[in-house]
């Protein structure tokens, strides 16, 4: 008898363990089944590249068919990443446009919903840096920084707004901000200032959308190896005098993980931020900056 109970207490834990596992897997081949009927759509724009491709790839294996915008004359790696999506089992495919041009974007969701069915995220990535003390900046380079890093989400949150509203299921907006949105950085001052801006255009959209079922939240990265960084660095450096590359190593003394963050690392809060997860957060700015800045 005692041999039959010992024998019974080591196949409990055994037994539920597999009846855990079962259920794991039938939750997930429940969600790929729903996934696979029920395709979701999402637009990145800024994906050829950087932050914006992760972004796009994550989308894609979370499910998504993903629209891929960037401008023109980044063509050749916007299809890059449509093949890399394909390949995955999804569908995707390439607009380019100006997101600074209401109509560049409003095309941009008309081929979307063409292409790919109802829209159900937009990811308003795109934007430009500049590293110039603002004393230097000319009108023209502040302009070109307003007009893509704000007015570019603005164009982004109407068009997809209006899409979700024709629709009338709802939607999700997500808007690329910055650390510098909390505290500036040096050299930085007008960038600083529209990322700043996206934060707010987060905040006043959410509360006016929030009636349609649309929400609208922020990711704010760090200190991102990507091509904007390289551009950030070089700036920084001809200021300074550093080698290149060094302005971007010498971030980590102020990281509390202890490392620069690669496209990954944003793409994952992306993920969630596109997902059912985060149908109850609207209008907040999501720091994913390895412990940066604290909000």
């Amino acid at each position: 008898m005692q041999l039959a109970r010992s024998a019974l207490a080591s196949f409990r834990p055994n037994y539920l363990l597999a009846n855990r596992q079962l259920s794991v897997v039938a939750t997930l081949g429940t969600r790929l089944a729903s996934s696979s009927t029920s395709p979701r759509s999402a637009i990145v724009t800024g994906a050829a590249e950087g932050i914006g491709r992760a972004i796009a790839l994550r989308l894609a294996e979370d499910g998504f068919n993903v629209c891929v915008n960037d401008l023109e004359r980044k063509s050749s790696m916007a299809e890059d990443v449509v093949k890399e999506i394909k390949s995955m089992g999804r569908n995707a495919v390439a607009s380019f446009g100006d997101v600074s041009k209401r109509s560049d974007v409003e095309a941009l969701v008309k081929a979307s919903v063409k292409e790919l069915g109802p829209l159900n995220v937009m990811v308003a990535n795109a934007g430009i840096a500049q590293v110039k003390a603002g004393m230097e900046m000319t009108d023209e380079e502040m302009r070109r920084m307003c007009d893509v890093n704000i007015f570019g989400v603005v164009n982004c949150t109407v068009a997809s707004a209006n899409q979700f509203i024709e629709q009338g299921n709802g939607g999700k907006i997500i808007n690329a901000a910055s650390i510098v949105s909390f505290k500036p950085f040096l050299n930085l001052p007008i960038y600083s200032a529209s990322k700043a801006a996206v934060r707010s255009l987060t905040h006043s959209f959410a509360m006016e959308l929030a009636h349609h079922k649309i929400t609208v939240n922020a990711y704010a990265p760090g200190v991102v190896k990507s091509s904007m960084w390289e551009l950030i660095d070089e700036g920084m450096s001809k200021l300074n005098g550093l080698p290149k590359w060094e302005n971007f190593k010498n971030t980590e003394n102020l990281i509390a993980l202890g490392r620069t963050s690669v496209p990954t690392d944003v793409s994952k809060v992306v993920s969630f931020l596109s997902s059912p997860d985060s149908d109850y957060m609207t209008g907040q700015t999501i720091i994913v900056d390895g412990g940066m800045i604290f909000s």
